[in-house]
């Protein structure tokens, strides 16, 4: 192992000690823990898409770090260490990488290798007799994702729409049902299932288009803090702000902004 990475399990391990240790890591669980893991991978992704190299190996750093706070917390409990999951990872790698590490040909593009990935890890299932095909989906996934993933792994058992018009003829059926919903006075809980329905509808609609339904509201994010930061700059060379304006004069100011990007 590294010197560096022994430095790094050795401020953990000095972080975590009862004993002289930092009271608030000692704390931790993890439990606790999970949301700032989640929040670090998030923030990779965000240096990745402002091509911040700098800021990229930071918070790399800072995810690794994440790592090794769970493996110090399993350790402590005798569960398993940093080096076990180091080799855990280590094995799946060659393990799912035969044309690389093995005698396996024929696996020669990105796709093929997407391909045999899944076959490989179906196989894995398959090896655990009452293990549901969704099972191992982490439900920890942000839900765009999650029901991304839902649904490519029941496409591989068939079950799925032939095309993408179908899936849009599904689309104006599952809003048409919010609104039939709403207009038969259902509860709330009613209204959330069926805006629910919809979202997953979305985001299988996204998948027969190859489209990343996250990426895709993430930039919709983006363009629309945009626009409405440029509404904000137009009332406020008018000595307004948004709540003094009316919904037609920020209407026009949002479709000056979008001509502007034109």
């Amino acid at each position: 192992m590294s010197r560096d990475i022994v430095a790094l399990l050795d401020i953990m391990r000095t972080l975590r000690n009862p004993n002289g240790g930092c009271p608030w890591d000692v704390e931790q669980t993890f439990a606790s823990i999970a949301p700032y893991t989640i929040e670090e991978a998030y923030e990779v992704a965000g240096a990745i898409a402002e091509e911040n190299w700098d800021g990229l190996k930071d918070e790399l750093g800072d995810l690794l770090f994440q790592v090794v706070f769970h493996a110090r917390m399993a350790e402590e409990r005798g569960l398993f260490d940093f080096a076990g999951v180091v080799a855990a990872v280590t094995d799946k790698m060659v393990r799912r990488h035969p044309h690389v590490f093995g005698d396996l040909a024929g696996i020669d593009t990105a796709e093929a290798q997407v391909d045999a990935w899944e076959e490989h890890k179906a196989r894995e299932r398959a090896g655990k007799p009452d293990a549901g095909l969704l099972d191992d989906v982490p439900r920890a996934l942000p839900a765009l994702t999650r029901a991304l993933k839902l649904q490519k792994r029941a496409a591989s058992v068939g079950f799925d729409w032939d095309s993408a018009p179908k899936v849009v003829e599904k689309l104006a059926e599952e809003a048409q049902e919010i609104v039939e919903a709403k207009a038969a006075g259902a509860g709330q809980a009613e209204i959330e299932e069926e805006i629910g329905d919809l979202l997953f509808v979305v985001a299988n609609l996204a998948r027969h288009l190859k489209v990343q339904p996250e990426d895709a509201l993430r930039a919709a994010n983006e363009k629309f803090s945009r626009r409405f930061c440029f509404i904000e700059q137009g009332l406020r060379a008018q000595g307004k702000s948004p709540a003094d304006a009316t919904l037609d004069e920020m209407e026009s100011l949002w479709q000056q902004a979008k001509h502007e990007e034109r």
